[in-house]
C-alpha cells in the first residue's frame, strides 16, 4: 500500500508533497475532507507502535484543552485522533510496511529515498 494522509490547507504538507514528487501509485487522503477511519488508524498504529507516535502535541486544540497537563493513555490518544484531524502529526506516509510520520527534514528525506529507490 502506498498512501499519504495529509491536510490540503497545510502549507507544510503541500511543500512536502511537492518535494516527494513524482508520487506514482500513491493514494492521497485529505484528512479534513475525508476523516480517518478506525481501521486506518489501527493500521497506522500497528506500524508506528503507538497512538502517541501519531499524535501532534503541537496542535492548537492540544493547547486549548490543556491536554499537556493531563496524563493521556493510549485510548485517549486514539479517541482524540479519531475526534479531530488536527491531532494527527502530518503528513503520515505509508509505503508497504513502512511508516513515516511528521514533517522533520530527516523523516521527509527518508520517505523520499524510500519512494524513489
Amino acid at each position: 500500500m502506498k498512501k499519504i494522509y495529509y491536510l490540503s490547507t497545510c502549507d507544510t504538507c503541500k511543500r512536502i508533497l511537492n518535494a516527494l514528487q513524482p508520487l506514482d501509485g500513491f493514494e492521497l487522503q485529505d484528512i479534513k475532507a475525508q476523516a480517518i477511519s478506525t481501521e486506518q488508524l489501527a493500521e497506522m498504529k500497528k506500524l508506528a507502535g503507538s497512538y502517541e507516535a501519531l499524535f501532534s502535541k503541537r496542535a492548537r486544540l492540544y493547547k486549548e484543552r490543556s491536554l499537556a497537563s493531563q496524563k493521556l493513555t493510549e485510548d485517549d490518544y486514539k479517541n482524540l485522533l479519531l475526534e479531530h484531524y488536527t491531532f494527527l502529526k502530518r503528513p503520515v506516509i505509508l509505503i508497504n510496511d513502512t511508516i513515516f510520520i511528521g514533517n522533520s527534514k530527516q523523516v521527509v528525506a527518508a520517505a523520499r529515498e524510500t519512494i524513489h529507490s
